[in-house]
């Protein structure tokens, strides 16, 4: 199966290398275009691999059967509008990225959209990624002609255990939302391991009542204490990794919090519900990355 593999951080040479190995014809697009790119993991599947495989080959994006879509929720929709018109109208677009929002942005597409959910725990150092936890992937149709595409379920399964595939995939896509609302900007404040929240239960449970509220209103079923035994649960299991947007803060990168509280907040607007203690963790996410950023070009993106 030929597929390309939009955006080659950890997340997407990890899937890169994993769909290698059971034979698919795989390629990376870049941003910047090369013909090749090298991809080194420490620790994939006990050992070290190391392999090159081709890059922003347009022959090999109109030939592909799925496009597999690994960047930060802020390049998603700049990097396929790009693509459009390159890519077959017939190719399924599995996103597969934290938060949640970005397919509102897209122009109007005839291709399959399809979102995923990893827990997959990986990042890269000096252009080594490093695989620190296997995890769990979800996918599910987000438009009704990617209702059929639940084989892809079992092909990504079989390359990067475990793949599952959910009719109702928004409301897993709300839970992890719920955790990254959580855990990303709560790891920054305290500039710390997923695993030293534990130590921050009282704002946690704030956090989760007013996360509980807006699911709730936007018609996701579950209840307070679940929620936040959920995402206690999520910071015990990765409690030695640090996450996703501590790392962007560190490394003076744009973080992905206006598609993780940025959507919360846009959620509680449509319900008229005030998230304060949410919209206080957001606006310290803001200022940090305003301390290295003359400006953010999403503050005058339409919402």
């Amino acid at each position: 199966m030929k597929i390309t593999v939009l955006g080659c951080g950890a997340i997407g040479k990890l899937w890169l290398a994993a769909l290698s190995q059971q034979n698919h014809s795989v390629q990376g697009w870049l941003r910047v275009p090369q013909p090749v790119i090298s991809v080194q993991i420490e620790n994939f599947n006990g050992q070290a691999f190391n392999q090159q495989f081709p890059a922003n080959d347009e022959k090999h994006l109109t030939e592909s059967k799925l496009l597999l879509v690994c960047l930060k929720a802020w390049q998603v929709s700049d990097a396929i509008n790009h693509l459009a018109d390159k890519l077959p109208p017939h190719c399924p677009i599995l996103l597969l990225h934290n938060g949640m929002g970005t397919q509102e942005e897209f122009k109007s597409l005839p291709n399959p959209i399809l979102l995923g959910v990893t827990t997959h725990g990986a990042y890269r150092k000096n252009d080594i990624v490093h695989y620190k936890s296997q995890g769990m992937t979800h996918i599910g149709a987000i438009t009704a002609n990617a209702a059929k595409f639940s084989n892809l379920a079992d092909i990504l399964h079989s390359a990067l255990p475990d793949v599952a595939w959910h009719n109702e995939i928004q409301a897993i896509s709300w839970m992890k939302l719920a955790v990254n609302c959580v855990i990303n900007p709560l790891t920054v404040i305290y500039d710390c391991k997923n695993g030293d929240l534990r130590h921050h239960q009282t704002q946690i449970q704030a956090l989760c009542g007013e996360i509980y509220q807006v699911m709730e209103h936007d018609s996701i079923h579950t209840t307070q204490q679940t929620l936040i035994d959920y995402v206690m649960n999520v910071i015990e299991q990765t409690s030695e990794n640090y996450s996703s947007m501590l790392q962007d803060i560190r490394a003076q990168r744009h973080t992905e919090i206006d598609y993780i509280t940025g959507f919360l907040m846009r959620r509680a607007r449509v319900h008229g519900l005030s998230i304060a203690e949410n919209m206080a963790v957001y606006h310290y996410i803001k200022r940090k990355e305003e301390e290295y950023e003359r400006f953010s070009p999403y503050l005058s993106r339409p919402r």
